[in-house]
């Protein structure tokens, strides 16, 4: 739309979207620090999962409190305790004395990752008009993946800055730490981006909503839309019994469905234990190498989640996930066969891993939270986002939990499948997403929040 000032929002946008940098740090940095972090504080594989995965216990707790938060004081307030979560998190990881103090400080950061998982794209969905949202809010995976990409690079040159002694008497301690400055630069920059509009007509703030999708849209479209928000808040209530009222159940479970079928599908076990699946299923690999590919994992993600973005708002959200889902369950079958009856799968498993990593950067990781942020009513959106994320985190953890006890050497998985278990069970995933997004998913390509709202308490938007 050729009113949209491009000027005043992308950098709105962008700022939000540091906190899905952070997201994407703080739970990407573990992959190159956990094989340290397991000689230095001698880590069982239960402690090396629960090391791992307190973050994502964190972050169920953050997106538990973030509803509530966002919806009663607004998002920019929601993100500016995201920052000071981040920036705890990074200083208390970086200085433990033992794992108990480590698991603490990364818990903190998993806060964070939860409340800015909520917040950052139910902010800039709430502020980008129907045309660009799509594409605006997707921008936040983007910066998931860098986030987690920066801890690619970032480990790997730290790991190759000293002695292994060294690295994990001290090294690792520097990984972490190398999150105080972001979480610094995003807790500043929030000062200067104006509140949710949508949030600020829900408040009684309508003048002020006005004078900020003027800047976005231009003075008609801002009081077009001021006139539509008001008008969709007369049929809500913004309560948690309206969240569990008959109309909107569905939205809820479709919102909660996806964000555990997103997880179950394996990404993060190939972005958490990347290099430590490359040392195991290659004799040939070392901790370098396998950094080294988990670099060219992470940059995959980057790639093919920014073509996402040029594609979210042209395609359609549902056949993207169609494409994406198959894909990622095809690659992840041929990475099991390879895992099993292959004696050194490395190179072969490198390839598929991206094309893996290709589909979900394409679809199911960017697109399912365009799909959240988009589904809910204004009033109740916060606390709707924030339970279907609660149940994305949990997963997450499960999978991140389970996947080293399913991986470890001796375990009966490995003896009857070679490594290749985890890779048939997160395929069967996939197949129950394709089924999911044919069956239950809408289409809400280039339509408006309110207008998907109104449709929910009719008989639900349509597939078309």
């Amino acid at each position: 739309m050729a009113g949209t000032d491009l000027h005043y929002l992308v950098p709105i946008c962008l700022v939000a979207t540091l906190g899905g940098l952070l997201f994407g740090y703080d739970t990407g940095v573990i992959s190159g620090a956990l094989e340290p972090l397991t000689v230095r504080f001698g880590l069982s594989d239960f402690m090396r999962g629960w090391a791992t995965g307190c973050v994502l216990i964190g972050c169920a707790a953050g997106v538990l409190v973030v509803g509530p938060i966002s919806d009663r004081f607004g998002r920019k307030r929601a993100l500016f305790i995201a920052a000071a979560m981040f920036f705890l998190s990074a200083l208390g990881t970086a200085l433990p004395r033992d794992i108990g103090l480590f698991v603490f400080f990364r818990f903190l950061g998993g806060v964070g990752i939860g409340i800015a998982s909520i917040s950052t794209p139910m902010y800039i969905a709430e502020i980008a008009p129907a045309h660009l949202r799509g594409r605006l809010v997707a921008v936040n995976q983007i910066a998931i993946v860098c986030g987690i990409a920066a801890t690619s690079f970032i480990n790997y040159f730290i790991a190759g800055a000293g002695s292994e002694a060294w690295l994990v008497e001290t090294g690792w301690r520097s990984m972490f730490a190398a999150g105080i400055l972001p979480a610094t630069l995003f807790g500043g920059l929030l000062f200067r981006i104006p509140e949710s509009p949508r949030w600020l007509v829900e408040r009684g703030r309508g003048n002020e909503a006005r004078e900020i999708l003027t800047r976005v849209g231009g003075r008609d479209i801002a009081v077009a839309e001021v006139a539509n928000i008001k008008e969709a808040l007369t049929l809500e209530t913004g309560t948690w019994a309206e969240l569990f009222s008959g109309p909107m159940r569905r939205p809820l479970f479709v919102g909660i469905t996806l964000a555990i079928l997103q997880q179950i599908t394996g990404i993060n076990v190939f972005l958490y234990f990347g290099a430590t699946i490359f040392q195991r299923l290659s004799a040939s690999t070392g901790v370098d190498a396998g950094l080294l590919q988990q670099i060219v994992i992470n940059g995959a993600c980057v790639l093919f989640t920014v073509i996402a973005i040029a594609t979210v708002d042209r395609w359609g959200r549902r056949p993207l996930m169609l494409l994406g889902a198959t894909g990622m369950g095809l690659s992840l079958v041929a990475m099991g066969c390879m895992a099993q009856y292959s004696a050194d799968p490395n190179g072969g498993i490198l390839g598929l891993i991206l094309l893996y990593i290709a589909c979900f950067g394409l679809s199911v990781g960017p697109v399912t939270w365009v799909i959240l942020a988009e589904i809910s009513p204004t009033a109740i959106r916060g606390r709707a986002l924030g339970l279907a994320a609660f149940f994305l985190w949990l997963a997450d953890y499960a999978v991140t939990q389970t996947f080293p006890m399913m991986d470890a050497k001796g375990s009966w998985f490995v003896a009857r499948f070679h490594h290749a278990f985890p890779f048939y069970v997160y395929a069967a995933c996939c197949a129950v997403l394709v089924l999911v997004v044919l069956t239950v998913v809408p289409e809400t390509k280039g339509r408006t929040l309110e207008e998907i709202g109104r449709d929910w308490r009719k008989t639900g938007p349509s597939q078309a």
